[in-house]
């Protein structure tokens, strides 16, 4: 069963820095100029990484973590796609087995890259996929369980963005994060609460699974309804039981926004800056854009730009997937 997760140490953070520093781009931040941009934008593109996604970190650090004998037997995860990913490319590395218990609405994109990566690859509902998440098993899963939220390496490899933001913009008023599990912005909250603590760290979801918007407002985690959209990679029925208290600790809010003005921002971010962002990771720069950050120099983590062609070709013509 879960058990409630741990603040992530600066040390631990910085220690993961330089174990994953080898594999694991430094990424920039890079300016989103905006005549009506109710703050100073920055981005933080984690799309640039080498499986265009901010999973790598924690993924990376948890591996590299773990004593060598611990993990021949091989390793497996609970995943959308990119945490997969982030494992699957460091077990390649590794040469050690790995499986992926992915939800049947995961996009094909990330399932090819899985393929291309020698990953096994079993999908399931979404309902029994999320129960993973609490029990850490799974029939005929092998090796070592590589959690995707909670374990803290990965939080400390989450933790390194954070780090890198508060060194690059020293005076950054706030930081914008997806919260899927809440494993990317409580790591990130943790690190530059340590750093900045003046600073604000939101999370930011979609109105078709913002279960950290109700958990917040209710003052508990609460069963929602779920939609599956285009936006894969955040969003869930219900705030993971271990996360929460952490969350509701970290968090300055969480910041709701539409699939339309997500759709908006991944065409903004093609047009303006030539980044590709998935769903999750435009979110960010839909909340800076309407200002739900307030003012100030703002950070908009892109936690990953593994978005399928057709729904970027169709959001570029100006639709919704």
């Amino acid at each position: 069963m879960s058990t409630t997760a741990q603040p992530t140490s600066l040390d631990a953070v910085r220690a993961a820095r330089e174990r994953i520093a080898p594999y694991v781009l430094r990424t920039p931040l890079l300016r989103l100029e905006l005549d009506d941009a109710p703050a100073e934008i920055y981005l933080k593109p984690e799309n640039l990484q080498p499986i265009s996604s901010f999973k790598i970190r924690g993924a990376s650090n948890a591996m590299l973590s773990a004593p060598a004998e611990t993990l021949r037997a091989g390793v497996w995860t609970a995943s959308a796609g990119n945490m997969a990913q982030g494992v699957a490319w460091q077990a390649r590395r590794l040469g050690v087995p790995c499986a992926i218990v992915a939800p049947d609405h995961a996009p094909q994109t990330k399932l090819e890259a899985l393929a291309r990566l020698g990953a096994r690859v079993v999908t399931v509902p979404f309902a029994a996929w999320f129960e993973i998440l609490s029990t850490r098993t799974f029939p005929g899963m092998d090796g070592v369980f590589i959690h995707p939220v909670s374990d803290p390496p990965v939080m400390a490899g989450n933790g390194t963005i954070g780090l890198e933001i508060v060194e690059d913009l020293p005076d950054v008023d706030a930081v914008i994060a997806p919260y899927g599990g809440g494993g990317l912005s409580c790591s990130i909250a943790a690190a530059v609460r340590s750093l900045r603590p003046e600073a604000r760290v939101y999370a930011c979801e979609v109105e078709t699974s913002a279960a950290l918007a109700t958990a917040l407002a209710s003052g508990e985690p609460r069963t929602i309804d779920y939609t599956a959209s285009f936006v894969d990679g955040m969003g869930s029925s219900r705030v993971l039981d271990a996360m929460w208290p952490l969350a509701a600790e970290l968090l300055a809010g969480s910041l709701v926004v539409s699939l339309a003005e997500v759709a908006a921002a991944i065409k903004l971010l093609v047009e303006r800056r030539r980044i590709v962002a998935e769903g999750a990771g435009a979110a960010s720069v839909a909340a800076a854009r309407k200002g739900l950050a307030d003012g100030g120099k703002v950070v908009c983590v892109i936690s990953g730009g593994n978005l399928d062609t057709a729904k970027l070709v169709t959001i570029l013509q100006g639709e919704v997937p």
